[in-house]
């Protein structure tokens, strides 16, 4: 007989990596990609805003126009998720 052995996939470990890409509307992969350009952007944004901490001319809408449009993505993405969802993310706009 053949014992199976406990895997981080057959010992409900799976689901972390799944869970929140799933309420999401996404696949594990299509959240990685689509969290990894949120964050590559956030960073520019970061960058442009410390800049223009030092520099108060330089980068004077950068950061704003940078919030605005990945909220704007967001709220996009939200709309087309099934109800129970864009409910729940409808509580953070207000």
């Amino acid at each position: 007989m053949y014992k199976i052995r406990k895997t981080w996939v057959n010992c409900g470990m799976m689901k972390f990596f799944s869970e929140h890409p799933a309420s999401v509307g996404e696949t594990y992969f299509e959240h990685l990609l689509c969290a990894t350009g949120f964050s590559i952007r956030m960073i520019i944004g970061g960058i442009a805003c410390f800049i223009h901490a030092l520099l108060p001319f330089l980068f004077v809408k950068t950061a704003s126009k940078y919030i605005t449009e990945l909220h704007e993505q967001m709220v996009r993405k939200r709309s087309k998720l099934p109800t129970q969802t864009n409910t729940i993310a409808r509580k953070f706009e207000a």
